[in-house]
Parts: structure tokens; C-alpha cells; sequence
């Protein structure tokens, strides 16, 4: 059927109100970029806005030598890789048995699981909680609390109930153990809402900045979002950097060389988002839905 006359004004007036949010994101976005790539005297004049002026690398030279940046992209990876790898595996072995019909224990332990999502101990008990655990000053204390995410699990659940129940028994005729139907006919299956939500826990741990100043005592295990935050309260950062580079202090500011870290934090993820985004929205919305 063709749209009719209102349908495509309706249209055309969505399309152009999504595209000025995607142009409001996008925006800042490509102003920090021209900021950490444009000099000191530039910036200082105002004169930096969308593209670069007089263009240097300065700043991320200066980031890199001057700062532990490196250690701090070092960590965030081990964070998110590690981290999402024990999410998504204790989500999916969560989210399969509530999915299956002759659980007899299916409505107890989904009600037990929904109802963490509306009541939590709080911050203090889950510190001495934590505490109580050994964890303290280890990454456990980041991957261990957060193992798995309610909404995460319920999602997964709704799209394992959807599949098909005839190739469950197909399988099953065959000989197929619990452990390959898994594998081999389930997980695949389920590749775009595994995708999605690979991608929500990836971004979650890439980004965590508070939990890690909570239970991260140690300055050499704080990721990228640790350290951009401590460059952005600090007051010495150009003269911590002059030290080892006298000659570049009247070539950079602390907003080129902040900006600077940001880019390095948020575009790994930029890089690695188109690659799932044709997964986003499919999963989501078919894990989301049941019918």
C-alpha cells in the first residue's frame, strides 16, 4: 500500500527531526577532535570551531609522553574484554533455563531476579559486601557486582522463548545433548540480540568511572575515563607536561591536550559501533517483544 499524503509529511518530518538529533551529537563531537588537533594560540583566540586550525599533533604526542595514557588504555581494554566475555557468559547461561517451559522453577527465580531490579542494598552495603569478598583493589570488585544485568537477561530470555520450539525437537530426536543445542542451534540463532547486548555491556565497562574510584586503590589499574576526569580537575596539567617537554608548553593548551584524551577514549568505540549497528536494532526489538 502507498503511503498517503499525511503519512509522508509525517515522515519527512521525523527524518528531519532525527537527523538534527544525530547532528546535536555528532557536533561536539567533531569540535573536541578540531581542538585537539589545532595549537595553542588558535584555541586561546577562539578562532577553533568545526575544522582544525593551523593543525598539529602536538597534544596527543604530549598525551602520550607526558601522561599514562597508554597503561590507562591498557586497563580499559582488559576491563571491557574480560568483563563483557563474564556478562555475556553468566547471562546466557541465566537466560536459557528461564526460557525453558519444563523449568519448574522458572516464575520463583524470575520474580527473585526482577525483583533486584527494583530494590538494591544501596551503596555502603555493597561496599562492605565487596569488602567482606576479598575484592577490594582487584577488578573482581568491577566484573563480579555487575555480573549480570536484569534487563539484559530479561531481553535475552524473551528472544530464547522465541524461538521455535519444533527445532528444539528436531534436535532432540537426533540425539542432541542440552550443551550442542546450545551451541550449535540456539546461540547462532541469536547472534543479533547477542550482538546488542555484547555491545551494552561493552560500553558499560569501557565507561565505568565510579566503581573503579570506589574500589581501585591503586592508580596504576584506573582506565581512560579515570584518568581524562583527574585531567580535567586538574589545575597542573600543562606544567606536569612542560616538565618533560619545556618546549612545547607555549605550543599547547590543557584544552587541546584534554580533548585529546577524550578522542582516545571514545573512539574505540566509535570504531567498533557500525560494526554492530546493523545488529542494534533487530535484536533489541525481537528480544523485546514476544508473539
Amino acid at each position: 500500500m502507498k503511503p498517503t499524503w499525511g503519512e509522508r509529511i509525517f515522515l519527512k518530518i521525523n527524518h528531519i527531526v532525527l537527523f538534527l538529533a544525530g547532528l546535536s551529537c555528532l557536533l561536539p563531537i567533531v569540535h573536541i577532535a578540531s581542538l585537539s588537533m589545532s595549537s595553542g594560540h588558535a584555541i586561546l583566540s577562539g578562532d577553533v570551531g568545526l575544522w582544525p586550525v593551523e593543525p598539529t599533533w602536538i597534544a596527543y604526542k604530549n598525551l602520550v609522553n607526558g601522561t599514562p595514557i597508554v597503561n590507562s588504555l591498557k586497563n580499559s581494554i582488559i576491563i571491557t574484554v574480560v568483563g563483557t566475555s563474564l556478562n555475556m557468559l553468566f547471562t546466557i547461561f541465566a537466560a536459557y533455563p528461564l526460557s525453558r517451559k519444563h523449568f519448574y522453577a522458572k516464575k520463583f527465580f524470575t520474580l527473585a531476579i526482577v525483583f533486584t531490579m527494583l530494590f538494591s542494598a544501596g551503596l555502603i552495603p555493597n561496599f562492605l559486601l565487596v569488602k567482606s569478598l576479598g575484592l577490594v583493589g582487584n577488578y573482581g570488585a568491577i566484573w563480579i557486582p555487575g555480573l549480570i544485568s536484569v534487563y539484559n537477561l530479561l531481553v535475552l530470555r524473551s528472544f530464547f522463548e522465541n524461538i521455535p520450539d519444533e527445532l528444539e525437537e528436531a534436535a532432540r530426536m537426533d540425539g542432541c545433548s542440552e550443551w550442542r543445542l546450545i551451541i550449535q542451534i540456539v546461540l547462532p540463532l541469536s547472534k543479533p540480540v547477542l550482538a546488542t547486548l555484547a555491545l551494552f555491556y561493552g560500553v558499560n565497562h569501557w565507561n565505568s568511572f565510579f566503581n573503579l574510584l570506589i574500589y581501585i586503590n591503586d592508580s596504576n589499574k584506573f582506565n581512560l575515563s579515570v584518568l581524562v576526569q583527574n585531567m580535567v580537575r586538574s589545575q597542573s596539567i600543562i606544567a606536569e607536561l612542560a616538565q618533560l617537554n619545556p618546549e612545547d608548553l607555549a605550543k599547547i593548551t590543557p584544552e587541546s591536550v584534554i580533548s585529546a584524551g577524550i578522542m582516545v577514549m571514545i573512539l574505540p568505540i566509535i570504531a567498533v559501533y557500525p560494526f554492530l549497528q546493523k545488529y542494534f536494532v533487530n535484536g533489541v526489538m525481537i528480544g523485546a517483544i514476544k508473539g
